[in-house]
């Protein structure tokens, strides 16, 4: 699943690509990825321009000439491709290969631009999704997403405030994108491991400095993650093609069986928690 770092990437991107270009056409192949009518759908685009692109969270936000936002979630398999001519780039989840040809069996709503250039939204198992919103609608999309790293609003105040009287775990916490909004289940472990705590871990068990750790190595993680592209195990590339190179620096993430470079005693453990694969380091995570 694409998480901040990788649709961050996406957004940067295709900032270059698509910004000023007109809609002419849109071809809808699932319904049930449009979280309108089809019709009024296309109604609000065809003619349109994009203006800008920005995000929050995972959600990414494009704002069109009419004033009016498109937004897209990639959910698990999502990617967007952007293609003209013979230049073809993506981001998101990887698969099926943008080279398997376009349009595949998988791309399922396809924006023409007016110089014949075209963007895919390809989704393998239909968990995302496309929507239309106005200013009034996007502000309240908006404020359903909790404080996010990177963001002023992701303040040690504000991180203990999130944490107080709560009793989950804190990587349940960390993917709840209502209280903490971008992070998903790689850098979820990521930052756990980082901060010494285990996954597993009750809210109401962390010490002070503990929480510090955990609010500071969030930042840390999802800003080294933009820096590197995001992350990739085959299966993410970047608007420009390129894989995320992320993947190298991580400490737990897909190593299971490997002993940790963080003690050099320990051996990373991966266990069912929160409904994801989690992994963490038995003997310096606490």
């Amino acid at each position: 699943m694409p998480e901040l770092p990788e649709v961050e990437t996406i957004c940067r991107d295709l900032r270059k690509k698509i910004i000023n270009k007109k809609i002419v056409s849109i071809s809808v192949k699932k319904k049930n990825l449009i979280k309108q009518s089809v019709t009024g759908f296309k109604k609000k685009l065809v003619g349109n321009k994009i203006i800008s692109i920005d995000r929050r969270g995972k959600l990414i936000i494009i704002n069109l000439s009419t004033g009016n936002y498109l937004l897209i979630h990639l959910k698990m398999t999502g990617q967007l491709i952007y293609q003209q001519k013979d230049n073809i780039i993506a981001g998101g989840h990887g698969l099926p290969r943008p080279e398997q040809g376009l349009p595949s069996r998988f791309s399922h709503i396809i924006f023409i631009f007016s110089d014949k250039s075209q963007l895919f939204f390809n989704d393998i198992r239909q968990f995302g999704y496309m929507q239309i919103v106005d200013k009034e609608e996007l502000d309240l999309v908006i404020d359903n997403y909790g404080i996010e790293p990177g963001l002023k609003n992701f303040t040690l105040d504000n991180f203990n405030n999130v944490l107080k009287n709560r009793k989950t775990s804190i990587k349940a916490l960390l993917l709840n994108q209502k209280v903490i909004a971008g992070i998903g289940n790689i850098y979820a472990d990521e930052i756990c491991h980082l901060s010494s705590v285990r996954p597993m871990r009750r809210i109401n068990t962390l010490t002070n400095d503990e929480k510090k750790k955990l609010w500071k190595y969030s930042t840390t993680v999802i800003n080294n993650a933009i820096k590197k592209r995001g992350t990739t195990f085959s299966d993410y590339v970047d608007a420009d093609g390129h894989s995320g190179s992320y993947v190298g620096h991580l400490k737990v993430f897909g190593k299971q069986g490997s002993h940790c470079t963080s003690c050099s005693k320990g051996v990373i453990k991966k266990i069912r928690h929160a409904g994801r694969g989690t992994h963490y380091c038995p003997n310096c995570q606490k």
